[in-house]
């Protein structure tokens, strides 16, 4: 998929069928996350893929342009913390990465890249998560 074909459209163009508006006792992430589904993919920013990508929402669509902002700069700081984007993009189920091996061996090289320590002011336990996907990205490629 050329995701530049499709930069002008929106997820709900994209990922059928279109959602309907939130309910009215709708949650603020609920909204957030309808609301971002009529956002053209060329104007989400790393905070809007960190929710999209959070929620598994349009992983074919949203995962290559996460990975395309983190092998430039790994330990983004989308919204929350420096590597909050990295951690939600290597936590996206295996069989999305089996859509995208080329996209997880650039994420894999891009943080191996990184030195040592680099994830020391991360969560707990991101140190794990990371390296669960570089095994896994490793295995797969």
């Amino acid at each position: 998929m050329d995701l530049l074909l499709h930069l002008r459209r929106t997820l709900d163009e994209l990922d059928a069928p279109r959602w309907p508006e939130p309910s009215a006792d709708a949650t603020h992430l609920v909204r957030k996350v309808h609301a971002l589904r009529r956002v053209p993919l060329g104007e989400l920013g790393a905070a809007d893929l960190r929710v999209l990508v959070s929620q598994q929402v349009a992983l074919a669509y949203v995962v290559p342009l996460a990975v395309r902002l983190l092998v430039e700069e790994p330990l983004l700081d989308a919204y929350y913390y420096g590597g909050d984007l990295l951690l939600a993009t290597v936590n996206v189920p295996a069989r999305v990465w089996g859509l995208f091996p080329e996209l997880a061996r650039e994420l894999r090289d891009a943080v191996a890249r990184l030195p040592q320590g680099a994830f020391a002011g991360l969560p707990r336990g991101a140190t794990e998560e990371i390296g669960r996907f570089l095994a896994s990205a490793q295995r797969n490629s």
